[in-house]
């Protein structure tokens, strides 16, 4: 197994600067607030589509969005969709298990959300360690760049994976998580105990390692959107770590460093975010009120300001995780005609097709807002840390 290395005082500063952020996120979120459920279900829905994008299966966040509630896609083709399906089966079981306190992560596990990802694809053996040899090849020029353990080996890897990140077989850094999950990941990635979907499995499995120490919620510890964001550096680090083939003396930590930066702009984006969030919620809660709409009619207008197609079905839900009423379809129905005579949304398409979008009133609203979003965390937190500037966190 690769072995989490010594930390330098630099990195233990940087994971303690994480912390903070985490903690004031979690201050900020922990008390129910009607716009912090469109803030989860984006987190959610970004987590989704940054992890399949780097496997190439590219879809707008609308149509990921879309298949998150099981609604049909408008640009996503069926291949992609089935992707995006099986990772939002396995990260919502992820999700819902995390807070259990029996719940145990073993081979089972890791074997069934591989199963949930790669249902639909049964000639890449779902749920089956791999059998035999394992390369991963360059998709532009077919070279093989790295070449995995024997598949004799990968079952008492996967032993040895477990009970490292779930024991806590790293070095004392206050319970922190950040590193066994990091190591966990890394280490399943060159185990690369699958056919097929084993950097979607690395990733979920970071996820969950994260999502179960129950410091946020769980869906704002994923790094997956960051990956997404840069596959090529995400590549490069691990191909710097694996030097072509199965060989756990080498030194992990530029990996570690890239996750713990990766940690850091994360929960800053979350951050900023959460500030946008709010304000977006108060301004379409406003628009609403202006035009004697009730109140549960502001989480239609703000998903559609995100840029999000709302249909019936999607409205129900958002009003129920937003303000936690249960609305009947006529009610539904009802409201979105409502938005659409106040100018609020326009719908599109006939009957069972229809769905809404932002009115121009509802996306210069959301346009205001972004234009007064703070500048881009600093991208090397490591710098911050030698530095000593202090943590300047959002508003």
């Amino acid at each position: 197994m690769f072995r989490t290395p010594e930390l330098r005082s630099d990195e233990r500063e940087v994971i303690e600067l994480i912390a903070r952020l985490r903690d004031d996120l979690g201050g900020r979120i922990a008390e129910p607030r009607r716009w912090s459920g469109s803030l989860r279900r984006m987190a959610f829905a970004r987590a989704v589509q940054g992890s399949n994008s780097i496997e190439g299966y590219n879809a707008s966040l609308d149509d990921v969005a879309a298949v998150v509630e099981d609604e049909a896609t408008i640009e996503a083709g069926e291949e992609t969709q089935k992707a995006l399906a099986g990772y939002r089966d396995a990260m919502t079981y992820v999700l819902q298990v995390a807070g259990d306190p029996h719940f145990v992560v073993d081979a089972g596990v890791l074997k069934a959300l591989h199963f949930m990802m790669m249902r639909d694809r049964l000639d890449k053996n779902p749920g089956v360690w791999r059998k035999g040899e394992i390369y991963v090849r360059n998709d532009d020029s077919g070279e093989v760049v790295y070449e995995g353990p024997d598949a004799e080996l990968v079952p008492g890897l996967i032993d040895e994976l477990i009970e490292s990140a779930t024991k806590g077989d790293y070095p004392d850094i206050d319970g922190e998580i950040l590193v066994p999950a990091a190591m966990a990941h890394l280490n399943l990635v060159m185990i690369h105990p699958f056919s097929d979907g084993n950097g979607r499995m690395a990733r979920c499995l970071q996820t969950l390692l994260l999502a179960r120490e129950d410091i946020i919620a769980p869906i704002f510890s994923s790094i997956e959107e960051f990956l997404g964001r840069n596959t090529p550096a995400y590549y490069d680090v691990l191909a710097e770590v694996g030097r072509g083939s199965w060989n756990p003396r080498r030194d992990a930590r530029p990996w570690l460093r890239f996750c713990l930066r990766a940690h850091y702009i994360q929960i800053q984006t979350v951050l900023r975010r959460r500030v946008e969030a709010e304000k977006l919620w108060l301004a379409c809660q406003e628009l609403a009120e202006d035009r004697g709409l009730p109140e549960r009619v502001t989480a239609g207008m703000v998903a559609a300001a995100y840029g999000l197609r709302v249909r019936r079905s999607a409205y129900r839900s958002e009003v129920m995780e937003s303000t936690g009423e249960e609305i009947a379809d006529l009610t539904a129905s009802r409201d979105l005609r409502s938005l659409v005579d106040a100018g609020l949304l326009e719908p599109i398409g006939e009957r069972r097709t229809r769905y809404y979008v932002a009115s121009d009133s509802v996306k210069a609203v959301r346009e205001r807002i972004r234009v007064d979003r703070p500048p881009p965390a600093e991208s090397d937190p490591f710098e911050r840390a030698r530095s000593g500037r202090q943590l300047k966190l959002p508003t």
